[in-house]
């Protein structure tokens, strides 16, 4: 990547006026200054060889990048063997209908602690991980926002050191919420960066997989996404970080009111 792309996670709002189809969504986010869209993959795969072949040439004529969100239904330290299978098989379809579009990062979200120690949890979601065939996309692992569930920023990097297939997805909202508002000012975000660098080196910060939105928290963690603007997320000192540390690669906007916030991010970027 060359530079730092900006998107939305599923489909577009617009002006309420008309629903959208992927083929569509893609020409009229790149319109208004939009480069990415995250596809929403978390129940069904809804690329198909009826719709790949539009949604392809969408992305190709408008020069633009799209990653999808993978199956909820992902645990890969699930206590019964049959369960982490069946999750390596919703992985792989995920990719497998990425690639139709030739998409480039499938994100999903590892595991759960359960009754298993932190230690044993790494273990047996990094031997899964493994058994990833690697068939032209990212796997991204993403941070997650309770602390109930595995993938602080310390797990998911040392998991992407361990598994060359697999690379991060930080969501710093997600993180801001596992510590109850823990990401204050621009030391805490720059913090995350440099250990990226420390332990995957700069090339990882010139392929970076981010999601951002405001959020709102509690004691355990997470209950929901919130626009910027209602939310206590320092988006401003975070995109200062990026900037100061040149990242690339592309920063996926997962706020109730998508492109708006989006762009809001953007604008703000490219002043600094």
């Amino acid at each position: 990547m060359d530079k730092l792309l900006f998107g939305i996670s599923g489909i577009p709002i617009g002006d309420g006026s008309k629903k959208f189809t992927y083929k569509t969504a893609i020409k009229y986010l790149k319109d208004i200054g939009l480069d990415a869209m995250e596809l929403p993959f978390v129940r069904s795969v809804n690329i198909t060889d009826k719709n790949k072949g539009e949604v392809l040439a969408s992305k190709l004529e408008n020069d633009f990048y799209l990653s999808a969100h993978g199956s909820y239904y992902v645990n890969l330290n699930a206590e019964e063997i049959e369960k982490q299978e069946k999750s390596l098989e919703r992985i792989i379809k995920g990719a497998e209908g990425l690639k139709k579009v030739e998409g480039r990062s499938l994100i999903f979200h590892p595991g759960f602690y359960l009754k298993s120690s932190k230690e044993d949890t790494f273990n047996t979601i990094k031997e899964n991980l493994l058994k990833l065939p690697y068939l032209g996309v990212d796997y991204r692992l993403e941070t997650t926002g309770k602390g109930t569930q595995f993938g602080s920023v310390e797990e998911i990097v040392a998991l992407c050191k361990e598994v060359t297939t697999c690379k991060p997805c930080i969501d710093f909202s997600h993180v801001h919420a596992r510590y109850n508002g823990g990401l204050k000012n621009y030391d805490d975000f720059a913090k995350i960066l440099q250990h990226m660098k420390d332990e995957l080196g700069y090339e990882a910060l010139e392929d970076m997989h981010i999601h951002l939105s405001g959020i709102n928290y509690g004691e355990k963690g997470e209950k929901n996404h919130l626009p910027f603007e209602e939310s206590d997320f320092n988006y401003k000192d975070c995109l200062k970080a990026f900037k100061t540390f040149d990242i690339k690669g592309c920063v996926i906007c997962e706020s109730p009111i998508l492109e708006k916030d989006a762009l809001l991010l953007k604008q703000y970027y490219y002043s600094l």
